[in-house]
C-alpha cells in the first residue's frame, strides 16, 4: 500500500472503520463492573473516536496505540480540545510487538483493527496483557449469512481471509483462554454515517482537483469496489463486537 496515497483519501476521516460513539457506549454497558479510573488499552485506535468515548464514560486512563502518527497526532488535538489529555496516552507501536507488562490493563478495546492480525492471533498476542479476570472487547468485520454471494465472498478473501462467522469467533474465543459473555451486531448505518459517506466525499473533491497520479487513482478504485460489495451484499455481512474475559 502507498501510504501517501492512503492517507491522501483517508486523512482527518472521523473513523478507519464501521463504528458510532452509541456503539462504542452499548458495548460499555454490557460490561460487568470494572475498577474506578480502569486501565484501558486501545490497539489499533486510528482516529481514536473510541478513546475519548472510553475515557469521557469510565473516567479511565487510556492508552492509544496505532502505527500511523499522523492518527495519535489528531488524537492528542482532539483530547486536548476535550480537556482530556491527562487521560489519553498515546503510542506508536505495531500492535503485534507491544512490549507492555503482563497484567497492565484491565480492559483492552479494538474496535475494526484486530482484523489486521486477525482475530484469533490478537485475542493470543494480548491476553498476557491484562490482568486476571480483565476484559478484551473486539468489533469484528464477521460472516452473518450462511451462503453469502460468490461476488462477496471473493472480494472479502482477497481482503480478509481470515473473517468467518460469528460461531467460529466464539469457539475462537474459548479456546484461546477466554469467556464469552456477549456479542452484539453494528447496525449497517454504522458503515455509512461516519464511515463510508465521508470517504466518497473526500473522493469527489479529489476527483474534482484532478492530478490523480497511479498509487492515489488505485486506492480510490480499492475503496469504491468495498463501498459498492457492502452497498450490494451489506446484509450478509456485519461488524459484531465481541465483549470477552480472561480466565
Amino acid at each position: 500500500m502507498d501510504v501517501e496515497a492512503f492517507f491522501t483519501v483517508h486523512r482527518d476521516m472521523p473513523r478507519e472503520g464501521p463504528g458510532s460513539d452509541e456503539a462504542t457506549r452499548e458495548a460499555i454497558r454490557r460490561l460487568p463492573s470494572l475498577p474506578p479510573s480502569p486501565r484501558i488499552l486501545d490497539v489499533g485506535c486510528g482516529p481514536g473516536r473510541q478513546s475519548l468515548v472510553l475515557a469521557r464514560e469510565l473516567n479511565a486512563t487510556v492508552t492509544a496505540v496505532d502505527i500511523f502518527p499522523h492518527f495519535l497526532q489528531g488524537l492528542r488535538h482532539r483530547a486536548s480540545d476535550a480537556g482530556m489529555s491527562d487521560r489519553i496516552i498515546t503510542r506508536e507501536a505495531d500492535m503485534a510487538e507491544l512490549s507492555d507488562a503482563p497484567g497492565s490493563f484491565d480492559v483492552i478495546w479494538s474496535e475494526g483493527s484486530i482484523y489486521i492480525v486477525g482475530f484469533a492471533t490478537g485475542l493470543r498476542l494480548w491476553r498476557s496483557l491484562l490482568r486476571p479476570g480483565g476484559f478484551l472487547v473486539a468489533s469484528e468485520c464477521t460472516w452473518i449469512a450462511e451462503n453469502p454471494p460468490a461476488e462477496a465472498l471473493e472480494f472479502w478473501q482477497g481482503e480478509y481471509p481470515g473473517m468467518t462467522t460469528i460461531a467460529e469467533n466464539l469457539k475462537t474465543a474459548t479456546e484461546t483462554g477466554y469467556q464469552v459473555l456477549d456479542n452484539f451486531t453494528l447496525p449497517r448505518s454504522n458503515w455509512w454515517d461516519e464511515y463510508y459517506h465521508p470517504l466518497r466525499q473526500r473522493i469527489a473533491e479529489l476527483r474534482a482537483a484532478g492530478n490523480l497520479n497511479p498509487q492515489l487513482s488505485q486506492i480510490i478504485a480499492e475503496t469504491e469496489r468495498e463501498i459498492d460489495i457492502c452497498d450490494r451484499f451489506g446484509e450478509t455481512f456485519a461488524y459484531v463486537f465481541y465483549l470477552m474475559q480472561k480466565v
